[in-house]
């Protein structure tokens, strides 16, 4: 994985945690504040935190529109909880006046879908994707995927949620994108930075 150069934005949320793990499976990671520091990137990492402020952030120091020409350019990119909302074509539940979207996955997203903070939780969800050991979630102030274009793979669902108790999207791909609603880098396990450090590889793969 050494030969993989991989961005963390680094505005606001939980981005040292994901260069953690990043770190942990040999992958090179650096924070990314600039936009000229995605022209020496494989993949990007837009981390858990709040959307709005991230996209506030975003505006004041000119990154919006290099972000949105990064995804919509097919650069590998994964959204976690925040970062999910923020590649969103289009979202749900937004503060009055609403956000900054980067757009490139064509899903709809409720903003606060799963509550509040005090309604954070913990699950094992199956991702077959992964294995077949199924995968510790971190849902914390979670939004959820509502709505998915015919082309988005369903990766995983929180099941019987809501009044309907129905299964809940909470992990797509569409090629190179992946996003989470929940907080892998919250967990020990190093499972989704390895599968999208492979996303990234077979990225660059068909790029040569």
């Amino acid at each position: 994985m050494s030969e993989i150069r991989l961005g963390v934005l680094a505005l606001q949320g939980a981005f040292r945690e994901h260069i953690n793990m990043l770190e942990r499976i040999g992958v090179e990671a650096v924070e990314v504040r600039r936009a000229e520091q995605l022209d020496d990137l494989d993949g990007l990492i837009i981390p858990g935190g709040e959307s709005t402020s991230m996209g506030l952030v975003a505006e004041r120091w000119g990154l919006v529109e290099p972000l949105r020409q990064w995804v919509h350019m097919g650069r590998p990119t994964w959204g976690t909880c925040a970062g999910m909302i923020l590649l969103a074509e289009q979202a749900t539940g937004q503060k009055q006046g609403g956000q900054a979207l980067i757009g490139g996955l064509d899903v709809t997203v409720n903003r606060n879908y799963f509550g509040r903070q005090v309604d954070s939780f913990e699950a094992d969800l199956d991702a077959p994707a992964l294995g077949e050991t199924p995968v510790h979630a971190v849902f914390i102030r979670a939004p959820a995927i509502t709505a998915i274009a015919d082309d988005v793979e369903v990766l995983t669902t929180v099941p019987g949620w809501g009044n309907n108790h129905e299964a809940v999207i909470a992990a797509v791909r569409k090629g190179p994108i992946l996003a989470t609603a929940f907080h892998p880098e919250l967990t020990d396990d190093l499972r989704w930075h390895r599968y999208f450090a492979q996303i990234v590889r077979e990225n660059m793969q068909r790029a040569d």
